[in-house]
């Protein structure tokens, strides 16, 4: 298993954050998860980030549905910064509605991150699949 240095998950629903920062605590070996309430809190901090010449967050678990600035906006805004490591983003979304798929389809061909599209609830199964560096 290959450790990972940071972890961020982008979600406004406290139970959501909770559970998935339980299970990668169980199953995935890393030294930091951060948690961003929304798209905007989390862009902000990532260029500050940037700015200090500090690493960012190699594995995003990133909602779709957030105030304030939501999964896409805050996609579109973070693929235009200039980071040239490869994040893997994990959109993690309770979202069957076939817009967010067609949006999902339109950014993964659009950058050099890799972008995932994940149903939740995220269970062990799975978790240990999608924490992989990208």
């Amino acid at each position: 298993m290959t450790k990972i240095n940071d972890i961020a998950i982008i979600d406004d629903d406290a139970i959501t954050v909770f559970g998935l920062r339980k299970l990668i605590t169980m199953y995935v070996e890393c030294n930091s998860i951060q948690s961003y309430a929304n798209g905007k809190v989390a862009l902000d901090g990532f260029i500050e980030k940037i700015n200090q010449k500090q690493q960012i967050p190699e594995i995003l678990f990133l909602d779709i549905n957030m105030p304030i600035m939501d999964g896409w906006e805050f996609l579109e805004a973070f693929l235009k910064l200039n980071i040239s490591t490869k994040i893997k983003i994990n959109i993690v979304t309770s979202s069957i509605d076939p817009y967010d798929k067609k949006q999902w389809e339109f950014y993964k061909t659009k950058t050099h991150h890799l972008i995932t599209f994940n149903l939740k609830p995220i269970d062990k199964n799975i978790i240990t699949e999608i924490t992989k560096v990208a």
